[in-house]
């Protein structure tokens, strides 16, 4: 079954509509006991990187994702700031991330000529993958997805990198290391480019 947790963040309603819609189980969860269903984990995330750390630091719930996703290698999917919350820090905040995989999260406008006018990054864009992945079975030509960002991953290790984005500079819009995927766009407000991504990774066999 694939759980997703709330901890007061994301467009939950929308995962849930588009998983009912596709037929397969999905649960909304918001303690660490409802997290045993977990088969597969999405993370989603809107608004600012430390509110969203502290909500989830809060809910009760951090211990058992820690377990779940670096002991028994569930497979997770972070959705925009649930992406960012991986990482193990960010440049939006001071409060440490989850740590799963070794990147920051840096402002498009410190590392690219972006005017502040032109900030958020916002609406639709293409998402263009580098390396073949059960995520992007399917979307690997002409897919566009719909963002909303200031921030993106800035990561360590180009091969943990799926797919890239340019908005003035080019960034890695997804990545994947081992059981983690983390997207920086958001799936569910993506059409039918992000119900195929999402059924992909309902998909996506144990790790």
């Amino acid at each position: 079954m694939i759980v997703i947790v709330d901890y007061g963040l994301g467009n939950i309603s929308a995962f849930v509509n588009i998983y009912k819609k596709l037929n397969i189980s999905v649960r909304v969860v918001s303690t660490s006991s409802e997290l045993s269903y977990a088969e597969k984990i999405i993370l989603p995330g809107v608004g600012s990187y430390d509110w969203a750390m502290k909500q989830l630091n809060d809910s009760g719930m951090r211990d058992t994702l820690d377990n779940l996703i670096l002991k028994s290698h569930v497979p997770v999917i972070g959705i925009c700031v649930g992406m960012q919350m991986m990482a193990k820090r960010s440049d939006e905040g001071k409060l440490d991330g989850l740590g799963w995989i070794n990147a920051e999260v840096k402002h498009l406008g410190k590392t690219a000529d972006i005017d502040k006018s032109n900030l958020p990054h916002m609406g639709w864009n293409d998402v263009l993958p580098v390396k073949k992945s059960p995520l992007f079975l399917g979307l690997e030509k002409d897919a566009k997805f719909y963002f909303l960002h200031s921030y993106f991953f800035s990561h360590s290790d180009e091969s943990q990198v799926l797919s890239y984005t340019e908005y003035n500079k080019l960034f890695a819009s997804s990545v994947n290391y081992k059981n983690i995927f983390g997207v920086q766009f958001h799936p569910e407000k993506s059409h039918h480019w992000g119900i195929q991504l999402l059924k992909n990774f309902a998909e996506i066999k144990t790790c």
